[in-house]
């Protein structure tokens, strides 16, 4: 690891189409803002935040996100273990790569490369939605070897029918234009437009986290990068690979999320030996943001029965963690 590969503070960023979030402005109250680095891999400059001491564990958020979504639940963490969460190509303050990079494929390297760049062999891996997919993709791989993963609405399969014969090339269409991030992040101006896009996943969140969203929301680089992103995507593949799947598979899904079928979790249970399901009633999509702590305490017990953390009592069951 060189010195130039580690930075405390980004460069300027190029000049592009759309700028990106800018560190010193858009990133000035960041949360956790103190555990947050600069890293160059796989030709990109990366913001990755790190805290704690302990095992590994990897954080990725979902599509349109960044490290914001963890505000709370990474001091959680931090507690037990080492966290590790970057900003995903293209999103947040995570540079940009080429359109084709854009996808599960793509990320799932190009994190492989960042992981090398940082020493880092997780030993637990928890993804939001899209992050969930990338994970199981790095762990069929074999890029990652974790003891568990866990899908926080994780968005492991194709979706169904017309609606998703058409999200693609709807997805393919919007992405090809300069002109609609642009418009979207000018509708997103509005607090009332951001509050409505978040409760239309079923999740309610304080005014911090609406606050962080829209500010991304309002950056038309961000919402390009999510929009090539969705374009980009392919599930089927990853969907006909996930029996395959050697780490332990626990999937926590509000009880209330309006963003991915409710029985996808079932689904993938089904088709995944020895997962299982948790069910947190009444949370949406953004069920880690809404109750950090209770999403914190089946990570850490599931750290403790998979043998990543010491067991407080030797005879020590979770009932958070049996099969529904």
């Amino acid at each position: 690891m060189t010195p130039s590969t580690l930075r405390a503070e980004p460069p300027s960023p190029p000049a592009g189409p759309h700028p990106k979030p800018s560190w010193e402005q858009d990133g000035h109250d960041w949360p956790n803002r103190y555990a947050s680095r600069f890293v160059e891999a796989a030709g990109m400059r990366w913001h990755v935040q790190e805290a704690g001491r302990g095992p590994v564990i990897l954080l990725l958020h979902g599509t349109g996100s960044a490290t914001h979504s963890w505000r709370d639940l990474l001091p959680l963490l931090a507690r037990h273990f080492t966290v590790v969460a970057p900003d995903l190509p293209g999103h947040g303050f995570t540079d940009t790569p080429p359109s084709p990079r854009l996808s599960l494929d793509g990320m799932a390297a190009d994190l492989g490369a960042l992981l090398r760049v940082l020493g880092h062999e997780p030993a637990l891996v928890a993804g939001h939605s899209a992050g969930g997919a990338v994970l199981a993709r790095m762990c069929l791989d074999g890029t990652i070897a974790p003891r568990a993963l866990v899908g926080l609405n994780a968005a492991m399969l194709p979706i169904g029918g017309m609606a998703g014969r058409l999200l693609t090339p709807f997805a393919r269409l919007l992405a090809s234009s300069d002109t609609v991030p642009r418009l979207f992040a000018r509708f997103a101006s509005s607090d009332r437009f951001i509050e409505k896009m978040i409760t239309d996943t079923g999740s309610s969140l304080d005014p911090a986290g609406v606050t962080y969203y829209g500010r991304l929301t309002r950056n038309p680089a961000h919402v390009a990068s999510a929009l090539r992103m969705m374009a980009n995507w392919r599930l089927p593949p990853l969907a006909a690979d996930l029996p395959s799947l050697r780490a332990r598979l626990v999937l926590i899904t509000g009880g209330n999320d309006k963003t991915i079928a409710p029985n996808d979790a079932g689904r993938v249970n089904a088709m995944v030996p020895g997962s299982t399901v948790i069910t947190l009633p009444g949370l949406g999509h953004l069920a880690h943001e809404e109750d950090p702590d209770a999403v914190a305490a089946i990570v850490t017990r599931l750290g403790r029965e998979a043998g990543v953390l010491p067991r407080i009592h030797a005879v020590e069951e979770i009932p958070a963690l049996a099969a529904e």
